[in-house]
């Protein structure tokens, strides 16, 4: 079975383009999704290691489609390839099933995981400078009414709400609400 893997980063992003591109290999089953690749577990890519057999090949656009790194590259092609399933890759025309494939695989994710980290190293420098200079403040502090808070936080020690509850009221993240919780204790 000829499988197709697509993935996007965001909502906002079009997979069109992939799927065009993949469409020639004869796909019977699609996979696809809208999530950041920064790490393995993504709802569709589980499930088609799940689906796919021995015999199956799964096609995908490029490799930074199926991770973001070389060790969860790597970690998917040896599952895939434990289970008998051939990896191709249309972009860079490698198919997993050859030594050459193999090779090129491991040194094609080694190069995408350093530039991922060429990327962040520079954003934090850039970060670094830019606090230096004070142009960068940071996320500015959520704030509450405080007599919105002490009624709502009253109700939160009377178990009248639960923490779900009480974000949502307050109109904040769970983390932002522990942190504040954190801080009333």
């Amino acid at each position: 079975m000829n499988i197709a893997y697509v993935r996007v980063s965001t909502q906002e992003q079009n997979e069109e383009r992939q799927i065009e591109a993949l469409e020639k290999h004869g796909i019977d089953k699609w996979f696809t999704e809208k999530v950041s690749g920064k790490n393995a577990e993504r709802r569709e890519l589980q499930t088609m290691l799940e689906f796919a057999r021995e015999g199956d090949t799964v096609y995908i656009h490029d490799f930074s489609r199926l991770a973001r790194n070389t060790r969860d590259l790597l970690e998917i092609v040896e599952r895939l390839n434990n289970k008998g399933v051939t990896l191709v890759s249309d972009k860079e025309n490698i198919d997993t099933s050859t030594p050459t494939g193999k090779l090129m695989l491991t040194m094609i994710g080694a190069i995408a995981e350093f530039e991922r980290q060429n990327l962040l190293d520079r954003q934090a420098e850039g970060i670094a400078i830019a606090k230096r200079e004070g142009k960068y403040k940071g996320r500015k502090a959520t704030t509450i009414d405080s007599e919105i808070w002490e009624r709502e936080y009253a109700r939160y020690k009377e178990r009248k709400l639960n923490k779900v509850q009480l974000a949502k009221v307050l109109k904040i993240s769970r983390p932002t609400l522990d942190k504040l919780l954190k801080d009333a204790i």
